[in-house]
Formats: C-alpha cells, sequence, structure tokens
C-alpha cells in the first residue's frame, strides 16, 4: 500500500471513529469538562502502556519540542471541552456541523505556517464549507441554545485547526502514539484541578462509557489521524474530518433518535460535497504528478 494511501485510510478510519465521539456527550450525564478530562486520563493510560509495550522511548529530543507538545495539550484540552459544551447546550448536529468550520481556519493557516501559496480553489471549498455552516444556525441570538452551541462548535473547530497544522511538524520526528500521549497527558494534568474543585460522582454505567470513549475513540482515533497526517496535507485532512458531522448526525439519528431539521440536512450536503470534490481533486493532482514525473 502506498503511503499516501495508507495515511488516507488511517485519517478515513479515524474520522469515522470522530462520529462516534458526539454520542457519549449526550448519554454521558457529566459536565463537559468532566467528560474531557476522563477521555484524556484514560487515552494518556492507554497510550502509555502500548509505548511501553513497543518499547519507545518517552524522551523528546529537544526542550523546545517538549514546549511546543505541551503547548499542543493545553489547546488539545481546550479543543475537547468546548466541543462537548457545545453538544450539552445545543444538539449534535449543531455542534459536529459547526465544529467543521476548521478546513476554513486550516485553509489559511497551513500556507502561512508551511511556506505555502493560497490556491483558489482551497479558498472556494472554504467559501462553500462556511455557507453550509450558514443553514444550521437559526439566527444569532446569545439567548439561543442553537447560537451557544454554534460558537462553541466554532471555537472547537478553530483549536481543532491548530491541533491538525501544528501535529504536522512534529510527526516527521516523533510517532503518533508519542505525539497523542504527550497531548493527553497534558490535557489530563491541566484539567485535574478543574474536575477535582467540582467535587463529581460518577456512577458506573457512565464509568464504563468513559473509558471506552478514552481508549478506543480517543487513543485509537487521534493516534490513527495523526499518523495520517503525515503524507496528506492538513488541508485535505481537514476537509476529510467534514464527513465526521455526517457520520456524527446519523449515529444520533439512529441510535438516539435525534433528527436533524431539514436545514441542518442541507448544510450536511453542501460539507460533504465539499469533501468529495477535495478528495476527486487530489486524486487529479497525484495523477497529473505521475503524468509529468513519467516525461523525464
Amino acid at each position: 500500500m502506498k503511503a499516501q494511501t495508507k495515511s488516507l485510510t488511517e485519517i478515513h478510519i479515524a474520522v469515522f471513529l470522530f462520529g462516534f465521539s458526539a454520542l457519549f456527550g449526550k448519554v454521558i450525564n457529566q459536565l463537559a469538562i468532566t467528560i474531557v478530562f476522563a477521555r484524556v486520563s484514560f487515552a494518556a493510560i492507554t497510550l502509555g502502556i502500548t509505548l511501553i509495550l513497543l518499547r519507545s522511548n518517552f524522551k523528546l529530543k529537544s526542550k523546545k519540542d517538549f514546549i511546543a507538545l505541551t503547548i499542543l495539550g493545553f489547546i488539545f484540552a481546550i479543543h475537547w471541552v468546548t466541543f462537548f459544551q457545545a453538544i450539552k447546550v445545543s444538539s449534535i448536529a449543531i455542534a459536529v456541523i459547526t465544529f467543521s468550520t476548521f478546513p476554513i481556519f486550516v485553509t489559511f493557516m497551513e500556507p502561512y505556517i508551511f511556506k505555502e501559496k493560497i490556491k483558489k480553489s482551497d479558498l472556494v471549498i472554504a467559501l462553500i464549507t462556511f455557507m453550509g455552516i450558514l443553514f444550521v444556525v437559526p439566527e444569532f441570538d446569545l439567548a439561543n441554545n442553537y447560537t451557544q452551541g454554534a460558537l462553541w462548535g466554532i471555537a472547537a473547530g478553530f483549536t481543532c485547526a491548530i491541533l491538525t497544522v501544528y501535529s504536522k511538524k512534529y510527526i516527521k520526528k516523533y510517532s503518533g502514539i508519542l505525539i497523542s500521549f504527550y497531548q493527553c497527558i497534558t490535557a489530563t494534568v491541566i484539567l485535574c484541578p478543574f474536575v477535582f474543585y467540582l467535587k463529581l460522582s460518577v456512577s458506573p454505567n457512565d464509568l464504563a462509557l468513559l473509558i471506552l470513549l478514552g481508549v478506543i475513540f480517543t487513543a485509537l482515533s487521534h493516534t490513527l489521524f495523526i499518523r495520517g497526517t503525515e503524507h496528506v496535507k492538513a488541508q485535505l485532512a481537514s476537509i476529510i474530518v467534514c464527513l465526521e458531522p455526517v457520520y456524527g448526525i446519523t449515529f444520533a439519528a439512529i441510535l438516539l433518535k435525534e433528527i436533524p431539521t431539514f436545514r441542518t440536512i442541507i448544510g450536511g450536503v453542501i460539507i460533504l460535497s465539499c469533501v468529495l470534490y477535495a478528495s476527486l481533486n487530489l486524486k487529479t493532482e497525484s495523477l497529473r504528478n505521475i503524468s509529468s514525473h513519467s516525461q523525464y
């Protein structure tokens, strides 16, 4: 399997697992910050054990890398708290679709960081994606739960864009498992004081769901996603993640009977169209590159 094909497969599997994550925000009867704390702590334990079994080195190559990954861990914590808060105050559909604004942020971040030119097609895709988001927000009123959920979702999208772009800078130096471990352990340390201050009580059922969320839908999914970005542009990876709302809304409708509105469906169709276009465009570019190389 070619490196790019393997990376794309890993990203698609990760996004499929991401689609289930939103459901935990509805079925677990805990605050968003509690869900995230449990999620990242169980994920950190799982990733740590995996690194030990693989006899991997936990040590980073420089103090600069340690500081950078620690900062990414802090952003990682903010990302998940804002995402689950969006679900808590509104609906899964609103949360996952507004979260999908993050390709717009990546479109402008990636060229600046990696010294690349912004393509007109990228701008068009970002604009169409944004138009899809407009369909799911009924009105801009801070007293409206859906508006609150949309703002939390956009905040989750912005922080996810930062994680997607900057994680790519370190995937060539460290394994996806190690990067995920540092992000999760940092997020655990940061959220720990808040959780203990709240003095929360967790039922056995919630605990089981939190372990499942942390091990499968965080440790595994994020490791696959980070690994996948090694041979795939962050901009394309971010667009593939736009499939998450499609998965999330579908799972919510089937398992939780949370049926999206017609406006939400229209927004989802627009976003999915952007994903399909981007995938076909990448394939076309790859064929052109092969053709041009064969001429020499």
